[in-house]
């Protein structure tokens, strides 16, 4: 994402800054610290791309589940903070805009693109495991490790709760937007998936009590290394511009032929 400049890696950036700061208020509630941190985090978030949106849903989400999940206290202190925070990049965006009707005419035109534009239609939909189809093109160890999490997680895991929460939440929204989807929204999603994935090389390398700490230091490395060579692959040999499927299964020599597509 980085190196064509698309906002999506900058817009993750926020979004993981949220995340982790709705975390620590969980934590540490009515910290005015940590509370400061999590409205300019939403804000900038907002400020950035409308995908604040799935993130927003997924927050509200989290805190519900505490009450069963128990992450920690949701004060109502935190509760303002997450209506404020969005609120006030709402404001912002309405300044910058030039008011109420500019802001919505602009956010109505691009919406309308997904269902005008050639390339949108062709690229931007399928079906509701089309993200996972794509990051296993990805990151296919680091999805596996991390859907393995998912069944195994036991309750005291917090942390491993809360990634996947976010996740399937977020998740469930995103993969119902008609000619919206896309790799590059879901860059969100890598911090927890290898959270996730990680806990499950942890969770393995307990049946090998005597070499746990050598089976963890080995799966991890070859987990870098299996991701790096990915790397290579999707943007030194065959430098991505757009994460389509179509040009994914190119990259990864799946299909044989180019897709004549462009953005």
């Amino acid at each position: 994402m980085s190196q064509h400049g698309l906002i999506d890696g900058f817009f993750t950036f926020w979004a993981m800054l949220a995340l982790w700061s709705l975390w620590e208020n969980l934590r540490s509630p009515r910290d005015w610290r940590w509370l400061a941190l999590y409205v300019f985090a939403l804000c900038a978030c907002v400020i950035t791309k409308e995908n604040a949106f799935f993130v927003w849903i997924a927050f509200i989400g989290v805190i519900v589940a505490n009450r069963w999940l128990a992450f920690g206290v949701v004060t109502r202190e935190m509760i303002i903070a997450t209506v404020l925070g969005s609120l006030l990049g709402v404001v912002i965006l309405l300044i910058l805009a030039g008011g109420v009707g500019s802001l919505i005419e602009t956010y109505t035109l691009s919406v309308s693109k997904n269902y005008t534009l050639d390339y949108a239609i062709q690229t931007g939909d399928g079906p509701w495991y089309r993200y996972l189809v794509d990051l296993l093109l990805v990151s296919p160890v680091v999805l596996l490790l991390a859907i393995g999490a998912v069944f195994t997680i036991r309750r005291e895991q917090k942390v491993e709760w809360f990634f996947a929460l976010f996740i399937a939440i977020s998740y469930l929204i995103m993969c119902n937007i008609k000619y919206g989807m896309n790799l590059r929204y879901a860059n969100m999603w890598d911090l927890p998936l290898r959270v996730l994935a990680f806990s499950q090389v942890l969770s393995l390398s307990r049946l090998f009590p005597r070499a746990q700490n050598w089976l963890i230091i080995g799966a991890t490395s070859v987990l870098c290394l299996i991701e790096f060579h990915q790397y290579i692959v999707l943007a030194v040999n065959f430098p991505l511009y757009e994460l389509a499927t179509q040009y994914l299964m190119y990259a990864l020599k799946i299909l044989k032929f180019s897709p004549h597509l462009h953005p």
